[in-house]
């Protein structure tokens, strides 16, 4: 019988972890593992355990930057509708500007840290997974407690809820390749710091 958790978690978490600390924490959990969740609960449910420890992990790094993305991203939303504007151009440059600048520094800061520039990309994948998920429940409670018809006229006339609901989800792909792009200087800042 395997006891070892199969060898992606501990890939996928040595990506944002700095090396000495994955060592730690991955010796940790591999310890927990086959000393205590192995043996009492067996092959699959110590699997499953190990990958939330390992989910557990990445979300504490990634949700300060996904909270930020998606109260910038709420507050866009409440703007448009509360304070209707025909002219949307500064407003989407702002946050435009907001989204891909917590992006790259996500992915720039994340693999400084692992020293990989994969790590921006998978940074940049979860941080907009988890954004997404967060800009929907802040929206969703925005629009419990203020629903009256200005505010519905103000969703209507910036593109309305249909669009102000799915387009957290739409970011999920540019998201990673923005991350991607801050891993690639994140990784690169940190090789050649060094070097020198």
């Amino acid at each position: 019988m395997r006891t070892n958790p199969p060898l992606w978690n501990d890939a996928l978490l040595s990506l944002f972890l700095k090396p000495d600390v994955f060592q730690t924490v991955s010796g940790d959990l591999l310890e927990q593992y086959r000393d205590s969740i192995l043996p009492a609960q067996g092959l699959a449910a110590a699997d499953q355990w190990y990958w939330r420890q390992v989910l557990a992990l990445i979300l504490r790094k990634i949700m300060p930057w996904a909270g930020l993305f998606a109260a910038s991203y709420v507050a866009r939303e409440v703007l448009d509708a509360l304070v209707p504007t025909s002219d949307f151009h500064l407003r989407s440059e702002v946050s435009t500007g907001i989204a891909a600048s917590l992006l790259l520094l996500t992915g720039f800061v994340t693999s400084w840290r692992s020293g990989s520039f994969f790590s921006g990309l998978i940074a940049g994948f979860a941080l907009t997974i988890a954004a997404a998920v967060l800009s929907v429940c802040g929206l969703g409670l925005f629009l419990a407690i203020w629903h009256d018809p200005g505010t519905m006229t103000g969703f209507a006339l910036s593109g309305g809820l249909g669009e102000a609901f799915a387009l957290p989800v739409t970011l999920v792909l540019p998201g990673a390749f923005i991350g991607a792009f801050g891993g690639i200087l994140g990784a690169g800042a940190r090789r050649f710091t060094r070097i020198a």
